[in-house]
């Protein structure tokens, strides 16, 4: 293994603890490895290879592109996501190895995504240090742009999502506060969106046209992705409808800031 592979995998390992931290620390992400629908982690998993592997399109945590390194670079990360987080569950005492294997593998599995995001974007996060100005790295087009603000989404959404006050707040939530926490997660949205300047961005003469380009399809990725994420928890498991749509809002401002600030990130 050459040097720089070992310096890539180092960064990788360090994206992995600092991105992953948070969950870890959520005690709501370990009683889920207990009694999470086993489908419902397995189409998450499924679901985590393709995202990963598109991050790594783009900000791979190695210098080499290319179809085959894009997919070691994913391949890689998942790997190192899964063995941080299973050695920090373990130095943290919340695996217990007398529990049934099964058990084990669905809490490591639940933090390995987010971790795994976090490995395949080292190189970038880690640029300062290691001199590395990514000016390699692929420019992302409109369709690469929206890619990018879910893959933020997912990452903050699933950040609080797991939560009981996620549910708490959309409870205490009345009709006028959902309808400003719309408007505040746009304007927040639009705002991030229109001052960090998206590929393709400066044709755009103003902010009218960066808002139907950007931010309308932004803010939708986002309440999709959180609509996903709590489905995917089962917070959403006998809620009426109205409860359904008011929790999904609550979730979509985090949403919207991870979306905006992906461009921060990749």
């Amino acid at each position: 293994m050459g040097s720089g592979y070992a310096e890539g995998l180092a960064r990788a390992c360090g994206g992995a603890l600092i991105f992953g931290f948070p969950l870890l620390m959520t005690m709501e992400m370990w009683a889920l490895g207990f009694h999470m629908d086993r489908w419902r982690l397995a189409l998450f998993l499924a679901l985590g290879l393709p995202l990963v592997l598109g991050l790594a399109y783009y900000a791979g945590f190695r210098r080499a592109k290319g179809g085959l390194n894009d997919l070691l670079d994913a391949l890689a990360a998942l790997a190192v996501g899964f063995g941080v987080s299973l050695v920090m569950m373990s130095l943290l005492g919340l695996i217990d190895w007398a529990d049934p294997l099964e058990i084990t593998v669905s809490m490591v599995a639940l933090q390995a995504v987010p971790a795994a995001m976090g490995a395949v974007l080292a190189r970038k996060q880690f640029a300062g240090a290691g001199g590395d100005d990514g000016e390699d790295d692929r420019p992302a087009q409109y369709g690469g742009e929206l890619f990018l603000m879910a893959a933020g989404a997912l990452f903050l959404a699933f950040n609080v999502a797991p939560t009981e006050e996620m549910v708490l707040i959309a409870y205490k939530m009345t009709a006028f506060h959902t309808v400003a926490l719309i408007l505040a997660s746009l304007m927040l949205l639009h705002l991030l969106v229109y001052r960090l300047g998206f590929a393709g961005q400066e044709a755009y003469e103003g902010h009218r046209a960066a808002f139907l380009e950007f931010t309308l399809p932004g803010f939708a990725i986002a309440l999709l992705v959180s609509l996903y994420v709590l489905w995917t928890f089962g917070r959403l498991e006998g809620l009426a409808l109205h409860e359904v749509v008011s929790t999904m809002i609550v979730l979509g401002l985090p949403a919207s800031l991870g979306a905006a600030l992906a461009r921060l990130v990749v």
